[in-house]
């Protein structure tokens, strides 16, 4: 016991035990100039495979009943489950059930059987 030591709750040490050290070297202007090509030929790319989606406005315009027939579809997806899991239920229960049923026949027919008529209950 006299091994242990109390800790100090007065120790303000721990306080930034977590903060990280910020970097505040500045960039060279050869790398952003490369960062701002770069940056420009992203976005370029992406307006350019924009413009090839077909039928864009449709699209749009469709988007409301698209998103309420997906959560129809949702929906009807759960409701399923739980038939599903009902079935898998109801077979499992009634193979358990059987096995329970056996058991206890053949625990019966064992106590039936038994060369002394007295039946002993520990």
């Amino acid at each position: 016991m006299a091994d242990l030591k109390n800790p100090n709750l007065n120790n303000n040490s721990d306080k930034y035990i977590f903060k990280k050290k910020i970097n505040f070297r500045r960039k060279s202007k050869k790398r952003l100039f490369t960062e701002s090509i770069f940056l420009f030929i992203l976005s370029v790319l992406l307006v350019y495979i924009n413009y090839l989606i077909p039928n864009k406005n449709t699209m749009l315009q469709n988007l409301p009943t698209t998103i309420n027939k997906s959560f129809l579809i949702i929906i009807n997806l759960f409701s399923y489950l739980y038939e599903i899991f009902l079935v898998i239920f109801i077979f499992v229960s009634s193979f358990i059930a059987v096995i329970l049923m056996i058991g206890s026949l053949y625990r019966l027919f064992r106590i039936s059987k038994r060369k002394s008529k007295k039946i002993v209950y520990k």
